[in-house]
């Protein structure tokens, strides 16, 4: 009996709820999204090719420019001081937090650029071994989750509001060009759009089975690689285009995203009754934690600020606390089989799950910006650290958190 091969390149599981779909011919500048969970599937976008191109080196331009000058400087009392964006780091260190210092880097600065660059080596006709081009196209979806520049640059103008209040402040010639390379930087990642890239790379493999559209990829034995998009068999580890190994659902989702959660509540309660950083006023040294800055603003009448940092630093972590254990408790078949309403969860949590890192950013823009010899000086404490290990660790116990699991419930009611 002959063997159907079925060409792949028609169908798509969706990553999020796992339904199985083919798709049809779209528009240029449109996107195709799943009917079940909404996420977005396939970007069709008008000339990718030379809009990657000119966004990519257009951001790579301004990221470069935006650390040849002066960035910030600030007037207290007739003494100035001025800073470099790529100084920032620098300074943190000679406070002696290296860890806090790797991190800004790396968030800010190295992993944009990286991933930037792969673009570049990934959409143009370059040779380079095909191994490598596999290696970097992984590594391009993994960091992504990591770059937190639109983050720094709201902690920049929350900061400037504070810094108000203590001398004159003056935008340098990078301020402008590191505003747009944000900007960019964040449409240029919008627009690579994963199925595209990995097709541009390597075509999809053949299915030897004809797969059933509107049901479950794994009802019918069919799974999708959560690198490439491709649709392989449940039975099979390795896919057959990026070469990940995987299973059909991200093994021990749930107990590795309840660990990562029970270790940053651990880490949360005492951020937010440390010290977070210690502003030093004529040799007198004035620590502060989370909640005596938000009373601080307050009574200062910076009301926005407050709110803002209120709701990133205390709001949202309880959120996300309270959030992801009521997820992985319905993705572990109690309560009720509310599929769409715990999806819809889900994504706020994913996109709200990096922003409580703006209130470590602010402190680190004014400890870097404030150090005026004997008249003013701010540090930051071991109080940072924790809250910052705080929000990482949620971050990952997010991105552990599998959420086919919400609808497998349906999958399977639906199967009977």
């Amino acid at each position: 009996m002959d063997v159907i091969v079925k060409k792949n390149v028609d169908y798509i599981i969706c990553s999020k709820c796992d339904l199985l779909m083919e798709l049809s011919c779209s528009f240029v500048g449109e996107q195709a999204s799943c009917p079940r969970c909404q996420s977005v599937l396939v970007s069709n976008w008008f000339e990718p090719h030379k809009r990657h191109n000119i966004y990519a080196a257009t951001a790579m331009f301004l990221l470069v420019l935006s650390n040849l000058f002066p960035f910030i400087n600030i007037k207290l009392a007739g003494i100035s001081n001025q800073i470099l964006l790529n100084q920032i780091p620098y300074i943190i260190m000679d406070d002696g937090f290296t860890i806090l210092a790797a991190f800004f880097m790396l968030v800010i600065q190295f992993i944009p650029l990286y991933c930037i660059i792969i673009i570049l080596l990934l959409v143009n006709p370059i040779k380079i071994p095909f191994q490598l081009k596999l290696l970097l196209a992984r590594s391009l979806f993994h960091l992504r989750h990591w770059i937190m520049v639109e983050i720094f640059m709201i902690s920049i103008f929350i900061s400037l509001f504070k810094l108000t209040n203590y001398g004159d402040i003056n935008l340098q010639p990078s301020f402008c060009p590191w505003c747009l390379f944000c900007i960019l930087q964040l449409r240029l990642f919008q627009c690579v759009d994963r199925r595209w890239l990995w097709e541009s790379i390597k075509p999809i493999p053949n299915l030897i089975q004809t797969p059933i559209t509107g049901i479950s990829g794994l009802i019918q034995g069919l799974r999708c690689c959560p690198c490439c998009t491709a649709i392989v068999s449940v039975y099979q580890d390795k896919c057959l285009r990026c070469g990940i190994i995987s299973s059909a659902r991200y093994e021990y989702s749930l107990q590795y995203t309840l660990a990562l959660l029970m270790t940053s509540l651990i880490f949360y309660i005492p951020a937010n009754f440390m010290p977070v950083m210690i502003t030093e006023i004529f040799g007198l040294e004035y620590p502060a934690n989370i909640i005596e800055g938000i009373i601080l603003l307050w009574n200062e009448s910076y009301y926005v600020i407050a709110i803002l940092i209120f709701t990133f630093s205390i709001v949202i972590p309880i959120l996300k606390f309270l959030s992801i254990g009521w997820l992985c408790w319905h993705a572990s078949g109690y309560g009720n089989n509310k599929c769409k309403t715990m999806h819809l969860l889900y994504k706020v949590i994913k996109f709200i799950g990096r922003w409580s890192m703006i209130d470590v950013f602010v402190i680190l823009i004014l400890s870097s910006l404030l150090k005026i010899g004997k008249l003013m000086n701010i540090y930051p404490t071991s109080g940072l650290i924790l809250f910052a290990l705080v929000v990482i660790f949620t971050m990952m116990a997010e991105m552990n958190f599998d959420p086919r699991l919400i609808w497998d419930r349906n999958n399977i009611k639906s199967r009977n």
